[in-house]
């Protein structure tokens, strides 16, 4: 038997035992004459711990003979340690990152590592990390957190569909002057990616060694001699309330491009098991004197060399969200979505989106993405999406279809089958869930970066997903 399967199914059970955790009244300690004083031992006693233990086992099945398909495997753990709020109303926090393949993946052949799929984990045999260590400020109304952290905003977040999630060194503060409304601001200096074991002053479109980094997965669209990323700057606004969602992002990547970027939707609420809803979403990049030109730093993207970032997305989504009454059949979801990109000739990818943080990761939030790829790495065209999420079995396990159609100017076309199905134990196994993610892509260009032999054979990219949540 594969000694990575092996590995998958002796963690599954390992995973479920032995894990402890406590999370314990955070209730600020207030002095009083009559109160003890508080002692470090009294902060650790009420702390919060919690974490994440997982076993991925990735495959790259490339259809062609000229290509090598490739695997990877990993053991990751998450912890998670947060004080008890202290001075009415500050709090530490810190998470220990670590993933190890446990010497079953085949690292050979570097810097192309044919036969690894070094977007799990890098190529290294071990991966450690301090993920966060951070100081924060949190009242009803305000947070103010500084330090290393984990960040979630449409275009700068987590990433997290890899062994490790990416973090970041920065400042961001969210005031709720409603419990509707949030407004966010966010000054980010340097990153940690998936596959790096501290923080960089880099991006995506970095080589995957730039400065002393192990980040695989990205675009490598800059030269080895660019600069050192000066960081993002962003300012965002959230609104949710009586069936509307809507969200409104400026971001400033220094010295690569500005981007405004707005989504909405809107659920009717009919009484029945049937409501449905409606989106948009619209996407705007420039930048005339980015580090991607070709006059300066760039290389290319999508093959083409070009000056001045000028991209434009807009979306639409209509959907139905459902309950089913039927024995095993619960709630779920019918959404059809399209993403536009229109083609701006003699600009950055003749007018392809830059997006310093999810390029190569496909992980950015226009509605089309694939589990693979999406019109952000793909370049201008249009992409429509069909998606349906099912629930089974009170819950226990959730399904769910898509087929993805693009067509794009620079890359041609491609269709993109998934299909995603976890399972949820409960009893003694509550926290675990065992996921099998799968996508099977047909296109009329060539994948594994250019490598040549394999247009239009089909590329299967294979997820199988243990994770325990303590």
């Amino acid at each position: 038997m594969n000694k990575r399967i092996v590995a998958i199914m002796v963690l599954a059970g390992a995973m479920t035992h032995g894990a402890c955790a406590y999370a314990q009244d955070d209730t600020a300690i207030v002095s009083s004459p009559d109160a003890p004083t508080p002692t470090l031992e009294s902060w650790f006693d009420q702390a919060q711990i919690d974490g994440t233990v997982r076993a991925y086992d990735f495959d790259r099945l490339y259809g062609a003979p000229k290509v090598s398909n490739q695997s990877a495997f990993s053991v990751a753990g998450i912890l998670n340690v947060k004080s008890s709020p202290f001075l009415n109303g500050f709090e530490v926090g810190t998470s220990f990152f670590t993933a190890t393949s446990l010497g079953l993946n085949d690292s050979n052949g570097a810097p192309s590592f044919s036969h690894l799929d070094a977007t799990l984990m890098g190529p290294n045999n071990s991966l450690t990390a301090l993920g966060q260590a951070y100081v924060q400020y949190d009242k009803p109304w305000l947070l103010v957190r500084l330090g290393d952290q984990e960040i979630s905003t449409p275009w700068v977040g987590e990433s997290d569909s890899r062994a490790l999630p990416a973090t970041y060194q920065a400042a961001f503060i969210e005031v709720s002057p409603t419990k509707a409304f949030q407004v966010f601001g966010l000054r980010e200096f340097s990153w940690k990616s998936r596959t790096s074991n501290t923080y960089f002053r880099d991006n995506l479109y970095y080589p995957s060694t730039f400065d002393g980094d192990s980040a695989f997965g990205g675009s490598a669209a800059l030269s080895s001699s660019a600069p050192k990323s000066q960081g993002t700057l962003a300012f965002g606004s959230s609104y949710a309330a009586d069936g509307v969602k809507a969200d409104a992002w400026y971001y400033d990547f220094y010295d690569f491009t500005n981007m405004f970027y707005g989504d909405a939707s809107y659920t009717l609420d009919t009484g029945t098991a049937l409501n449905p809803f409606i989106g948009g979403q619209f996407l705007r990049d420039w930048d005339g004197d980015s580090l991607l030109n070709a006059d300066r730093f760039g290389t290319a993207i999508d093959g083409v060399k070009g000056n001045g970032v000028n991209a434009t997305a807009f979306g639409l989504q209509v959907g139905l969200n459902y309950v089913l009454n039927s024995p095993g059949l619960g709630a779920g979801n019918i959404a059809l979505s399209y993403n536009d990109v229109p083609e701006h000739r003699g600009s950055i990818g003749d007018g392809a989106i830059v997006s310093p943080y999810t390029v190569g990761y496909a992980t950015d939030p226009l509605y089309t993405t694939a589990l693979i790829r999406g019109l952000v790495e793909l370049g201008p065209g249009d992409a429509k999406r069909i998606a349906l999420t099912q629930h089974l079995f009170g819950d226990r396990i959730a399904a769910v279809v898509a087929f993805s159609r693009f067509d794009t100017k620079l890359n041609g076309g491609s269709n993109d089958t998934y299909l995603d199905l976890t399972y949820f134990p409960s009893g003694k196994f509550k926290g675990l869930s065992i996921r099998d993610r799968m996508e099977v892509s047909n296109a009329s260009f060539e994948f594994n970066n250019g490598a040549t032999g394999n247009k239009g054979d089909s590329f299967v990219y294979n997820r199988i997903m243990l994770q325990y949540d303590f």
